[in-house]
């Protein structure tokens, strides 16, 4: 099947699709409730699997390329899990210590997907590391559905604490300089709010189509953050005005930028939803952050 674009299905589907994303209905619900949608020709079936990630087809940087070297690293966590493993990316031939940036999966787990960002990052000349929040539950288990249904077994509480031990390990690596950025997307973007309310040591943040955290711990972001939105994402985009006035209360230093005619999930190339110009503006700016506040001045 030809790769295909948002534009080539009909917006109630792409939004069953958001609602089946993110657990808010069941597979069956959405195969069901989409079938008037569907391409000409298609089932719903078939209209499922061409909205699901293709991975293979959008990889950018080969998992054994020369330019990088990577690894899978476990980290203790005690007030978490137990340990967090997951993807460790750094140039390969690196000069002189260089800023860490954790990457933040959607609700799916350590998929190729975010391993290809982790690897993308380590070309511009970060250490990457993509945790892995179904590490406790075996890992990503190579299967979107199954991974979204592990990702409702997870004690909230304790993987957020998995993230903070991921975050203060990464930092100390030798090869660290000692500057700590956050990436994410989805329910990473949320993880990265989260983050910036209690981690005071983290130099940058950018969350990508994240949801919003508390008003009343907004107060205690530190971290400039860079927050990206997507135009057509009523779900998040409820959140953001409210959480726009606690940053200016605050007096937070953040840049938004909500991005016209696209879809929650624009950046993520496996997908009819990812939008390849907004993707690049999004990310040159992301890049163009993380080198302001987390390089050696």
């Amino acid at each position: 099947m030809a790769r295909k674009t948002a534009q080539e299905f009909h917006p109630e589907a792409l939004q069953a699709f958001d609602k089946y994303v993110h657990g808010d209905i069941s597979r069956r619900d959405f195969l069901s409730s989409v079938p008037k949608y569907a391409l000409l020709g298609l089932t719903a079936e078939a209209l499922l699997e061409a909205l699901n990630p293709r991975f293979a087809e959008a990889k950018q940087v080969a998992d054994d390329d020369p330019r990088i070297k990577a690894t899978y690293v476990e980290y203790p966590s005690p007030h978490g899990n137990g340990k967090i493993r997951g993807y460790l990316v750094q140039p390969a031939k690196a000069a002189g210590k260089l800023p860490v940036v954790l990457v933040i999966h959607e609700n799916r787990g350590l998929n190729p997907h975010i391993q290809d960002i982790a690897r993308r990052l380590a070309l511009d000349n970060f250490i990457a590391f993509a945790p892995d929040a179904l590490f406790t539950l075996a890992g990503y288990p190579g299967d979107e559905d199954k991974a979204r249904e592990l990702f409702q077994k997870l004690d909230k509480e304790k993987t957020q604490a998995d993230f903070l031990a991921a975050a203060q390990a990464i930092k100390k690596l030798p090869q660290s300089n000692g500057k700590l950025g956050a990436v994410g997307f989805c329910y990473g973007g949320g993880i990265v709010n989260f983050l910036a309310t209690r981690l005071p040591d983290l130099a940058a943040g950018v969350p990508f189509y994240g949801a919003q955290p508390a008003a009343d711990q907004v107060a205690k972001i530190k971290a400039p953050l860079l927050i990206h939105y997507a135009g057509i994402d009523d779900r998040i985009n409820a959140g953001w005005p409210a959480y726009e006035a606690a940053l200016q209360k605050a007096g937070v230093n953040y840049e938004a930028h909500t991005y016209p005619g696209v879809q929650h999930g624009f950046n993520n190339d496996t997908t009819p939803r990812y939008d390849a110009a907004t993707a690049k503006l999004a990310w040159d700016r992301t890049i163009s952050f993380f080198n302001a506040y987390l390089r050696d001045s």
